[in-house]
């Protein structure tokens, strides 16, 4: 489970946020590709907008629940 006190700097303050467990898998940029984005330099996803419609809602949702080593939290 993601924890709010490893999470990226890089997040935008919000609910969601991936913490230092991310594997740079992917998943959340394909699956919430209006939310999620990488930082190059460190190898990691991070939450660049928080979800704004209920479209946005269910991606990131989904993000969180297909994370494999469950990196995405929900602090909200």
């Amino acid at each position: 489970m993601a924890d709010i006190a490893n999470r990226y700097s890089e997040n935008v303050t919000g609910k969601y946020f991936v913490d230092n467990q991310c594997i740079d898998c992917d998943l959340c940029r394909e699956t919430a590709p209006k939310n999620y984005t990488r930082w190059d330099d460190g190898g990691y996803s991070y939450v660049m907008k928080q979800p704004t419609t209920p479209e946005e809602e269910a991606a990131c949702k989904e993000a969180m629940e297909g994370c494999p080593v469950e990196a995405i939290g929900n602090n909200g």
